[in-house]
């Protein structure tokens, strides 16, 4: 039975995806009630040059195997096979890498393949039993002669599916675990004899959706990251940290676009509303121009930051018969103190 060009199937998937969006606005206040301390921060600091290039304003444009970090419903536009790899040399010497790929999975639906690894390098070893000062006059701040080196990494399976022409769902399980230490996974306080775990590990969920208005190129997306119980570190609990964003895209200049209808290149404006659990609500805008479907030049604002404010980057995208290429770059402006954060993504795409 059809009624008004849509198909009774679709109107319920379409319901579907209105339902799960109002859980996500439901759940939204009880999340920023809670502002303070939680686990798994590198979970925070987001891959894919593209998105962080446009002030991390994404989740109503993700598409394709990036979407795997950002939001998993943009999974089902992607076609053929895809695979990418983001590098990022952060703070104080402190390097994360990350790599997905996806592929179809009949016509409407495809999944995603997602890594992510975190090398905080080597870290002088400390106790406080050895404060003190040497048989030689000399002080010692606690040092052992050791080095040990924190652990961190993430693996991640996406789905995601179009439910009609209109409407997108996706949803990540990933399994993340993180070490204070990379030795043994418990440690023992020489001053009390207790002993602690210096290691954990949870099943985190992503879900989300996205919406084509069919105005003028207005694009919808929601997402909730970090879904999941809290871990246990040493002697406390800790929340994951779980994020609600909201956002939309618009083409200005473009195909079909709001302001200019042209072909041969495309002016696009993001904006997403963010919700942590640990801090107070923060607003991500960026704007997108691509030149011929080859260049791209993209800056992007944070607003409500401690430190992140203004972000710069661009793109080139090669096509080479059986597969297209990319190379992503962004500029993410810390503050005075931390200077900047870099990140190359390379990705491609067999036809």
């Amino acid at each position: 039975m059809k009624a008004y060009g849509f198909t009774v199937r679709a109107l319920r998937r379409s319901r579907l995806a209105l339902a799960l969006a109002g859980l996500m606005l439901v759940a939204w206040p009880s999340w920023a009630q809670k502002v303070g301390t939680t686990s798994m921060q590198f979970l925070k600091v987001m891959p894919v040059a593209r998105a962080t290039a446009l002030g991390d304003a994404f989740v109503a444009l993700a598409e394709g195997v990036e979407s795997v970090f950002w939001n998993p419903s943009g999974l089902a536009l992607g076609e053929g096979f895809q695979i990418s790899g983001t590098h990022i040399p952060y703070l104080i010497d402190t390097r994360i890498s990350s790599a997905a790929i996806a592929f179809p999975l009949g016509d409407l639906n495809r999944i995603g393949i997602l890594v992510q690894y975190v090398d905080y390098g080597e870290i002088v070893e400390t106790r406080t039993d050895l404060l003190g000062f040497n048989p030689d006059g000399t002080y010692n701040p606690g040092l052992t002669g050791n080095t040990f080196s924190p652990q961190a990494w993430a693996v991640g399976l996406s789905y995601g599916r179009s439910l009609n022409d209109q409407f997108r769902i996706g949803i990540t399980a990933k399994y993340v675990h993180e070490s204070l230490y990379d030795g043994p996974t418990t440690f023992t306080d020489p001053e009390t004899g207790a002993t602690y775990a210096t290691s954990t590990s949870v099943v985190l969920f992503d879900f989300g959706l996205q919406y084509d208005t069919g105005y003028r190129t207005l694009r919808l997306g929601a997402a909730v990251q970090n879904f999941g119980p809290e871990v246990a570190f040493v002697e406390e609990n800790f929340a994951a940290p779980m994020i609600f964003r909201l956002g939309a895209a618009w083409d200005l200049v473009g195909p079909s676009a709001l302001l200019f209808n042209t072909s041969g290149q495309r002016f696009t404006m993001v904006f997403d509303m963010v919700h942590p659990n640990d801090y107070d609500q923060q607003a991500h805008v960026g704007v997108e121009y691509v030149f011929a479907d080859v260049l791209a030049l993209r800056a992007g604002r944070k607003i409500n930051y401690d430190t992140e404010k203004w972000t710069l980057g661009g793109g080139l995208h090669i096509g080479l018969g059986a597969a297209d290429l990319s190379f992503d770059y962004s500029y993410n402006d810390m503050g005075e103190d931390l200077g900047a954060a870099h990140r190359i993504t390379l990705s491609a795409r067999l036809k």
